[in-house]
């Protein structure tokens, strides 16, 4: 299994990027793919996750009105379009991805333990 991500970029603040998460290899029907980000010297966060098969999405706080993900089952790939971007937004960003039993709701970000596959990351730096 690989997870590849990319879309990471400079930008000033109040710009958008959209960052991409490409799955090759993991073929399950129910499972979770969630971005989280660090920045140097701070921990690990998670930012917004996803279930394919029903669509239901889960963002942090910090996040929340300016982030969307969004998935392409067909081109196996995980978007996170992000808007009105802050500098507090630069980080490393990583996706993840995870199998989930067929019943499983998605209700608040999961946890990273839980996942079992990682991108090798795609670094974002918002500055004027």
């Amino acid at each position: 299994v690989q997870l590849q991500a990319s879309g990471g970029g400079s930008v000033q603040p109040g710009g958008s990027l959209r960052l991409s998460c490409t799955a090759s290899g993991f073929a399950r029907d129910y499972y979770v793919v969630a971005w989280f980000r660090q920045a140097p010297g701070k921990p690990r966060e998670g930012v917004a996750c996803i279930t394919p098969s029903d669509g239901s999405a889960s963002y942090d706080d910090s996040v929340k009105d300016r982030f969307t993900i969004s998935s392409d089952t067909a081109r196996n790939t995980i978007y996170l379009q992000m808007n009105n971007l802050r500098p507090e937004d630069g980080a490393k960003y990583y996706c993840a991805i995870g199998e989930v039993a067929p019943d499983f709701k998605l209700l608040a970000l999961v946890s990273p333990y839980g996942l079992d596959y990682w991108g090798q990351g795609t670094q974002v730096t918002v500055s004027s």
